[in-house]
C-alpha cells in the first residue's frame, strides 16, 4: 500500500467543528478534588485551634514582667504575658485570608477545563486536525540564535544524541554577526537567516513560523527552543509519546536546570532551579510557565494562537509571538492558557541552561522578567487564565 499524496494530508473543513473532548472523565480530576478537599479540612482545621486558643485566653489579665534573656550571645528583653484576643483574632483572620486565598487559586487551577474557545477556533482553522491518540508525530526543532557560535555546537550535538532524534532542525539565525551560520552548516542542520528583523527572537520566530505552519498537518509539532541551552538524551523521546498518547495535550515544556560555575551566584541560581522543578513534579506536571529553553508544540496549537490573536488575545492577527512582549515565552504560555490548552512539564524533559555570571547580570534578568510577566498581566485583564498569576503578583507583593 502506497502512501496517500502529500496533498490529501490536509483537508478543508466544511461541516460542523469537531467536538472537542474535555478532561472531565480523567481520574486525575478527582484526585485533584480530593487535595481541594483536603486543603480545605486543613485550613478548617488551623482556624478551629486558633480560634479555641483565643478563646481559652482571651480573658487572662494576668501581668508578668519581661525577662532577658540569651540567644546566641544577644541579650532580648522577652515577655511572657499572653498576647490580647484582639491579636488572636487578626492573626485568624489573617490565616483565613491566606488560606482562602490560596484555596480559591488551587481550586481554579485543578478544576480548570478546557476552554470553549477551542471549539470556536475550529471554525477559522483551514484544515483537518485530527488528533486522535496514537498518531505519530514529526518534530521540526527551531533554534533562534543571535551570535551563538560558542554554544550553538553543544545544543546542536544534544540534539543529535537523542533516543528519539527530530526529523527536522532549523537554526534561525537572526542578525548575526559571528560565525553562527557556518557552525549550523558544518554540523548539517537548515539554516534560515532574518529578513530586516527589529523585533528580535520573537519576530525570527514569526518569520519562520508563517513560512512552515501553512504546510504543517494533524501531525506535525514544533519544537522552540534557546540555542544556548542542551536536552537530556529522553527529552524528545518522553515528549513525542506524551503528544502521541494524549490527543488533547498541546504543549510539552522543559523542566530546566542551571549549568555549573559562577560561584555562589551561580550556585542560587542552580538551588532556584532545583525548587521550580519540585514544584512542577507536586503539582503533578502542571505548567506554570513553559520555558523557553526548549518546548514542543502542536503545530495547530499554535495555528489557534496566531488566529486568535487580535480576537481573543492581544497580539497581531496571524502572528504566533506577540512583538511588543518583553518576555515572550510567558507570554505565549498566557495564550495558550486563555485558549484552553492543555499543557505539562514531564520530570523526564530536562535542559540545562546558562546562568547569570554576575549580581548584576542577575538583577538585569530578573528585572525584565518581572517587568514583562507584569505587562503580560496587564494586557490580558483578570481572566480565568491569568488568575492564578495575579494571585501570585499579589503575594509577591
Amino acid at each position: 500500500m502506497t502512501d496517500p499524496p502529500e496533498t490529501s494530508r490536509r483537508t478543508h473543513v466544511f461541516a460542523e467543528p469537531p467536538v472537542i473532548p474535555t478532561r472531565s472523565t480523567d481520574p486525575e480530576v478527582a484526585a485533584r478534588r480530593l487535595v481541594v478537599g483536603l486543603v480545605v479540612a486543613v485550613v478548617i482545621t488551623l482556624g478551629a485551634i486558633i480560634a479555641a486558643i483565643g478563646f481559652l485566653f482571651a480573658g487572662s489579665t494576668v501581668v508578668v514582667d519581661p525577662t532577658w534573656v540569651d540567644f546566641l550571645g544577644a541579650n532580648l528583653l522577652v515577655s511572657n504575658e499572653l498576647p490580647p484576643s484582639t491579636l488572636f483574632l487578626v492573626a485568624l483572620v489573617s490565616l483565613v485570608i491566606v488560606a482562602g486565598t490560596a484555596l480559591a487559586l488551587e481550586t481554579i487551577a485543578a478544576l480548570l477545563s478546557v476552554n470553549p474557545r477551542r471549539a470556536v477556533l475550529n471554525e477559522y482553522r483551514q484544515t483537518q486536525t485530527d488528533t486522535s491518540a496514537g498518531a505519530t508525530v514529526r518534530l521540526t526543532v527551531l533554534v533562534p540564535a543571535h551570535d551563538e557560535e560558542t554554544s550553538l555546537p553543544i545544543t546542536l550535538a544534544a540534539l543529535k544524541d537523542q533516543t528519539r532524534p527530530p526529523d527536522r532542525v532549523i537554526v534561525v539565525a537572526d542578525n548575526c554577526t559571528d560565525g553562527t551560520v557556518r557552525v549550523a552548516q558544518e554540523m548539517g542542520v537548515e539554516v534560515v537567516e532574518s529578513v530586516n528583523n527589529t523585533d528580535k527572537k520573537a519576530g525570527a520566530l514569526n518569520q519562520v513560523l508563517n513560512q512552515i505552519l501553512p504546510r504543517c498537518d494533524a501531525s506535525d509539532v514544533v519544537m522552540i527552543m534557546d540555542a544556548d541551552t542542551s536536552l537530556t538524551p529522553r527529552f524528545l523521546e518522553v515528549g513525542a509519546t506524551r503528544l502521541t498518547t494524549d490527543p488533547e495535550l498541546m504543549a510539552v515544556g522543559g523542566v530546566f536546570y542551571g549549568e555549573g560555575g559562577s560561584g555562589l551566584v551561580g550556585q542560587f541560581q542552580r538551588n532556584e532551579y532545583a525548587r521550580y522543578s519540585l514544584q512542577i513534579r507536586s503539582r503533578r506536571e502542571r505548567v506554570f510557565v513553559l520555558t523557553g529553553t526548549a518546548t514542543m508544540f502542536r503545530a495547530s496549537a499554535l495555528l489557534d494562537v496566531a488566529a486568535a490573536r487580535g480576537v481573543f488575545i492581544p497580539g497581531e492577527t496571524g502572528r504566533v509571538y506577540d512583538t511588543a512582549a518583553l518576555t515572550e515565552d510567558n507570554e505565549l504560555t498566557l495564550a495558550l492558557k486563555s485558549l484552553g490548552a492543555p499543557m505539562v512539564s514531564p520530570s523526564e524533559c530536562k535542559v540545562t541552561t546558562e546562568i547569570m555570571p554576575t549580581w548584576h547580570n542577575l538583577w538585569v534578568q530578573r528585572k525584565r522578567w518581572q517587568r514583562g510577566a507584569l505587562e503580560n498581566l496587564s494586557a490580558y485583564g483578570l481572566t480565568r487564565g491569568t488568575f492564578r498569576y495575579w494571585g501570585q503578583q499579589f503575594g509577591i507583593a
